[in-house]
């Protein structure tokens, strides 16, 4: 039976990432980078595509999991009619090469085990040579790529595969790890795998207790900064939008794509998520990656970039993987990095006004940037642009790119007359004006009492629902509360929040997907806004308890068959709960907190 994506769990060491499911298998997992080819692809192919089993032999078994307290090591135990025994699953951290490491431990009986690895780089393409190491490891090698697998199990090889057979009794433990690195390189370190647990439970810990979230959903707060951590590549400070590729939108569609990238438009979610918990080098270091990924002439600023920050994100498909559960294509790359979204060049400018807000680094150093992406956006601020959605359809005038064109004249305006940077702030407070006019006449629709997904458009868009966060309309606001009123009659699931209308949108791909979890997130902010914090109290407790069994959330939701869709876990989906569990906390202001010049009649 095909896992679903509420069956795996996270391990990370902040350079890469692996998915562990119930049943002991890693079925994911990409070296060196989160971006790199996948060695393990059984989660979008099957076992032959890649995968890593460690498991009870027989079939009758039951498993549970949980990660310990306030850190990404995994413990899974399973139960079978011999005895019980526990899994302890984590990637290492402080090393110079990646390390997965797996410990068995008996805790009752006698278990029979069953372990089977199948190493396949180039997403589950490339069947590795493999030989024994001169201390016994066996050694996997494919181009620049190798494995190497030291255990004290014995081991035999068996149909292109690696197979071990052994019995674990009350008591006793026995490691596992498997080192990459390069194969015209020296040989991959070894590491002490009991050591390296202790280490790497101990750099979990210190880092999640550094949040200063003090709320009655502090745990949650905590799983969603830990797993933003986790998908955080440390070398640069770039957070990628998932450590997957093509889980499906919907299940046997083609809605599937590479969220191994950058994203910029969760550039202000997530600079205030780790600023609102205390994570101050993180956002600091996130606030870097991003002047450096769009350093550069203004038009070439592109929505996403490498963890690297690297423009070349070709799409291409992998014709021999079937997809998860039958959905099809398998993607590699991102084509949305050629689109035009104008939204992002607001996202930056905020983003970099809230760096300026919290001291984080230098403000002059990159402010003559910022005043050029202000003179290009001058210039393309009356043009249509595939929009937050990244539609593969004609480019239309969005109203959320359109907010957040002026989101981007009204930072300028408050770097000059507020932090007393150098500026053209008569033109830029007058674009500002005539943006707002501009979108209250085009974009407001009076016989719906909403503002609509587009000028002219009767459509709903729930990014509506970052009209007032992001300060271009009071919460409280008649148009604001209609927008949220009709959203809730027309693109509300089971209390979940859709996107769009995907039968109607025209967005340049066949209809169906699952309610989106970050829209979910933001509707619950409006409430707390307008005074409804009970409703909105309401609906963040329906979205944690959608979370899976150990807290990770991914990018939509099925209500009818009640399970998880799209990339997984997914960080806007992280970064939306914390910033509600703050909005909760402090119900008198967006978690975007504005200056003077931030409203607007």
């Amino acid at each position: 039976m095909t896992p679903r994506i509420e069956d795996y769990a996270l391990i990370g060491d902040s350079h890469s990432a692996a998915l562990v499911g119930l049943n002991g298998s890693i079925d994911w997992l990409c070296l060196p980078r989160f971006d790199s080819p996948a060695c393990f692809a059984a989660l979008v192919g099957d076992s032959e595509n890649g995968c890593w089993r460690l498991a009870p032999a027989g079939e009758t078994f039951s498993s549970r999991r949980r990660y310990r307290p306030e850190s990404l090591v995994l413990e899974t135990e399973f139960e079978t009619p011999e005895g019980k025994v526990r899994i302890t699953d984590f990637m290492a951290v402080g090393n110079p090469d990646r390390h997965v490491v797996r410990l068995v431990t008996g805790l009752a009986g006698k278990v029979p085990m069953r372990m089977d690895l199948r190493i396949r780089f180039d997403y589950g393409q490339l069947v590795p040579w493999v030989s024994r190491g001169e201390d016994g490891a066996l050694v996997a090698i494919a181009g620049p790529h190798r494995l190497v697998l030291r255990t004290p199990v014995e081991h035999r090889g068996e149909d292109f595969k690696t197979v071990s057979d052994f019995t674990i009794s009350e008591g006793q433990t026995v490691p596992f790890q498997l080192a990459y690195g390069l194969s015209y390189a020296g040989p991959a370190t070894s590491l002490d795998p009991f050591e390296a647990l202790e280490r790497t439970d101990r750099h979990w810990r210190e880092w999640a207790g550094m949040c200063d979230y003090d709320g009655p959903w502090r745990d949650a707060v905590i799983r969603s900064l830990i797993t933003l951590k986790a998908l955080t590549y440390a070398p640069t400070g770039g957070i990628i939008a998932a450590p997957t590729t093509s889980l499906p939108e919907y299940m046997g569609g083609n809605r599937n794509w590479d969220y191994r990238f950058c994203w910029l438009r969760d550039a202000t979610f997530t600079l205030l998520s780790l600023m609102a918990a205390g994570h101050r080098a993180e956002a600091e270091h996130w606030r870097n990656w991003l002047v450096r990924a769009i350093a550069g002439k203004a038009s070439q600023v592109q929505p996403l970039y490498t963890i690297i920050g690297e423009h070349r994100l070709d799409e291409w498909e992998v014709p021999w993987l079937d997809g998860f559960a039958g959905s099809r294509p398998v993607r590699v790359g991102n084509a949305a990095s050629g689109h035009l979204q104008l939204d992002v060049f607001g996202e930056v400018l905020d983003a970099l006004h809230h760096a300026r807000r919290n001291d984080l680094a230098a403000t002059e150093e990159s402010w003559a940037l910022q005043k050029a992406l202000l003179e290009y956006l001058e210039k393309m601020k009356d043009m249509p642009d595939h929009g937050i959605w990244e539609v593969r359809a004609k480019e239309q005038h969005f109203t959320h790119s359109k907010v957040m064109m002026w989101v981007a004249f009204d930072r300028a305006v408050s770097a000059v007359e507020d932090f007393g940077l150098d500026g053209r702030v008569e033109l830029w407070r007058s674009l500002r004006e005539e943006l707002h006019a501009e979108i209250c006449e085009k974009a407001f629709d009076p016989e719906i009492g909403s503002f609509t997904r587009a000028y002219g458009s009767k459509d709903l868009d729930a990014s509506a629902l970052l009209i007032a966060p992001v300060g271009f309309l009071p919460a409280t606001d008649p148009r604001v509360v209609g927008t949220v009123e009709a959203i809730q009659r027309h693109l509300v699931s089971d209390g979940l929040v859709r996107r769009y209308d995907t039968e109607t949108s025209r967005d340049g791909l066949p209809p169906g997907e699952g309610v989106f979890l970050a829209c979910t997130f933001w509707l619950a902010d409006n409430l707390i806004l307008q005074g409804r914090v009970e409703e909105g109290q309401e609906i963040f407790q329906r979205l944690l308890s959608i979370r899976n069994d150990v807290g990770l959330l991914s990018e939509e939701y099925d209500a009818q068959a009640e399970m998880q869709l799209g990339n997984f876990p997914q960080a806007l989906s992280h970064l939306a709960l914390v910033d509600t569990a703050y909005n909760l906390l402090d119900r008198k202001a967006p978690a975007r907190e504005r200056g003077k010049h931030s409203r607007h009649s």
